[in-house]
């Protein structure tokens, strides 16, 4: 291009008169000096992360709490959930303090006619809807801060907490009579959502107080409800008035369940429901313990394993994973459950989560043809229907990708044999996609047309691209034939070539890759090779990454000058720059977003979109935040049944980091990682009460055996 550009400035100096050699010479200086500059530009500027205020705090047992002082007005929401059940807080206060919280209840497994994706039965409940509360005989009014003249008693939110239960603590009466402690919380096993009011008096004499009995049913329309018309019955226990004693309680429940069968209401025992929910918040952070420096990194990590985990639904179709967020319930995704969370799974010791992931794979296994006709991209409603809107969005690659991965991870033979089928018929169909240039085609890719993607794009191409690697070390661990290896190795080699050759290129200055044949405008997604171990344009993604071109208040947008943000490929490109060893870079970004995640103004998850769906905490994503650590942070790339790659990139601020009770490789052990005196890294393998250590340099790779 220099040549070229110097060849036509001489041609056009040679055909100039002398008197007008002197202006040509100023105009072309000028020009050459712009372009120097504007291309300088584009490398030098750099995205300079702004300062956080953080609304919530942590607290020592693991929660955040939001202490509401003058920090109003504020709104934000929560979504919590069970097998049957998921409850939806919306919650606020404006600016004079006064409190509004509606509540939406999820029933999954209780399904509408026609059968679809959203056909589940969900109701929203306001606060007036609520029954009525009685403080020292006074009504006590859930809109107003203060108490009226008029006799009503004011309602003072005071603190905000969360860790899978979300409590609300909050005043009455003035001078105060009695504090109010609401919790909000699903069913484990039920389903039902529960709304606990522990009233207790701070007074030095005693004090009546009570909730009317309420019970409201909603019958659903029978000629479209399946199988049976459903109810949905708000109501109370522990109604009625009770004196509570200087410095004594009492609880009140308030319950929102789905039944076919009204007549036969289980008996609800919240106490019970309580606990039950605190031992299932328990088992899902008990294994997989992050250890690190930062006390924010280490408690986002806790509460993303919560929601990638409790948002599985107990279904007719076995256990299937939903994303959640009031529409995606009882079903399954090629990418958010095949590629995204299942992975995760297979680190996390959670023994529903590995039903869930073996039930996602064997039920796309149902779509295998001898035609090689594309897999639904969702099977929904329970598993009585499918969605295949946008044709194919590169699923077959999703599902290749993240069943192998599983299996070679979770280490355990039977799943395997019983996967390896799938991931031979999604290979294959991927390979009979090939085009002329030697890269896949796909209809679409996982943003199903909401941003433009060509005939060909750069992550169904990566995702099969590793999908071929992983099923080359799967079909060695089960002793497949090496011909079948071999020719997955030789695919993926040559499909890396014809990668690069056909998305890599220039694009807004950096060198880096063209989403599709012709994008010329930068997008999220061109950190997925990073993710797959291609660092050839490492230096040009990176760069392209975090410019101000693409990297935004609340992590990448999807394209260049576009306001809409998706985290997933967020959560894929801080996972992806930490693989690349650009190890400070990404520390500073992961610090910055998981802030923002979980102590700034939308927490305490991960999200999926905006503006599109106004981020909701998709739980997949939360399960991709986590992959950040355990593939990026301590480098952990499956190999074998009992073996993987571990190239830990510890920031230069720590000197220890540690995972730990990692349910994996048919073991349960403990990695760690810590600075030595001469600068090396030393990785120690906890197991069955012996330490297995290893030395390292910074950035190097250690194959550990178990």
């Amino acid at each position: 291009m220099a040549g070229f550009a110097v060849k036509n400035l001489q041609i056009a100096v040679a055909n100039l008169n002398p008197n007008r050699m002197n202006k040509f010479f100023t105009r072309t200086k000028l020009i050459m000096i712009g372009f120097c500059m504007s291309t300088f530009s584009v490398y030098a500027q750099k995205t300079v992360l702004p300062k956080q205020t953080d609304r919530w705090a942590i607290q020592p047992n693991g929660s955040i709490t939001w202490a509401i002082n003058n920090t109003v007005p504020h709104t934000d929401h929560i979504e919590m959930a069970g097998e049957k059940v998921a409850i939806w807080v919306e919650y606020g206060l404006d600016s004079i303090k006064r409190s509004k919280i509606s509540r939406t209840v999820v029933f999954p497994t209780f399904r509408m006619l026609p059968d679809g994706t959203r056909t589940h039965i969900s109701y929203s409940f306001q606060d007036n809807e609520l029954p009525r509360f009685y403080v020292n005989k006074r009504l006590l009014d859930f809109g107003t801060a203060k108490s009226s003249k008029s006799g009503s008693l004011g309602y003072s939110i005071k603190k905000i907490n969360h860790k899978g239960i979300m409590r609300v603590s909050a005043e009455t009466g003035s001078p105060v009579l009695a504090t109010i402690e609401r919790s909000f919380f699903p069913s484990v096993d039920q389903p039902m959502a529960i709304e606990r009011f522990v009233f207790t008096n701070v007074t030095a004499t005693d004090l009546p107080i009570a909730m009317e009995y309420l019970k409201r049913e909603v019958k659903t329309d029978p000629s479209r409800s399946k199988v049976q018309e459903h109810s949905v019955i708000m109501g109370t226990v522990g109604d009625g008035n009770t004196v509570v004693k200087p410095g004594q309680s009492v609880s009140f429940t308030v319950y929102y369940l789905a039944t076919d069968h009204p007549d036969q209401l289980p008996v609800i025992n919240a106490d019970a429901e309580e606990q039950k929910r605190v031992a299932r918040i328990n088992e899902i952070q008990a294994p997989l313990k992050l250890e690190t420096p930062d006390q924010v990194l280490n408690t986002a990590f806790e509460f993303a394993k919560l929601r990638a985990t409790e948002s599985i639904y107990k279904t007719k179709g076995g256990y299937m994973h939903g994303p959640g967020g009031l529409a995606y319930y009882a079903a399954i995704w090629a990418n958010d459950q095949a590629e995204y969370i299942n992975p995760y799974f297979a680190f996390s010791g959670d023994r529903i989560g590995h039903l869930s992931a073996m039930n996602a794979y064997a039920w796309f296994a149902k779509y295998m043809n001898p035609d090689y006709k594309a897999i639904p991209s969702s099977i929904v409603a329970e598993g009585d229907a499918v969605w295949k809107g946008a044709g194919d969005r590169g699923d077959q690659a999703m599902i290749a990708y993240g069943a192998s991965r599983y299996a070679l991870a979770t280490g355990n033979i039977d799943s395997a044999r019983k996967l390896w089928p799938l991931i031979e018929w999604c290979l294959e169909y991927s390979k009979r996609k090939m085009n002329v240039e030697g890269v896949v085609t796909s209809d679409r890719d996982e943003l199903e047309g909401r941003f433009p993607a060509g005939k060909a794009n750069l992550s169904t191409n990566t995702l099969y691209y590793d999908a071929l690697r992983s099923a080359v070390l799967l079909g060695q661990a089960l002793n497949k034939p090496k011909s079948q290896t071999e020719a997955y190795r030789k695919e993926a080699d040559a499909l890396r070539i014809n990668m690069e050759k056909y998305f890599g290129g220039n694009v807004e200055g950096f060198e880096t890759y063209k989403y599709y044949e012709g994008n010329d405008v930068l997008r999220a997604w061109i950190c997925l090779p990073l993710t797959m171990g291609i660092f050839d344009r490492k230096q040009g993604t990176v760069d392209a990454l975090f410019s101000p071109r693409l990297w935004t208040a609340d992590g990448l947008a999807t394209q260049a000058g576009k306001e809409t943000f998706w985290d997933r490929s967020t959560l894929y490109a801080l996972r992806g720059v930490l693989q690349a060893g650009e190890t400070e870079k990404a520390m500073d970004f992961i610090k910055y977003y998981s802030r923002r995640r979980l102590l700034g103004d939308h927490v305490p998850y991960p999200v999926e979109a905006y503006p599109e769906g106004n981020q909701r905490h998709l739980s997949a994503e939360s399960g991709l935040y986590c992959r950040i650590f355990t593939e990026g942070l301590f480098g952990m790339r499956p190999i074998g049944f009992r073996s993987f790659e571990c190239t830990p990139r510890m920031p230069a601020e720590w000197n220890n980091m540690a995972l730990r009770n990692i349910h994996s490789f048919g073991n349960v052990f403990d990695l760690e990682v810590a600075r030595t005196a001469k600068g090396k890294l030393m990785i120690t393998i906890k197991k069955d009460g012996k330490d297995y250590k290893y030395q390292v340099k910074e950035g190097a790779m250690q194959v550990i055996k178990l």
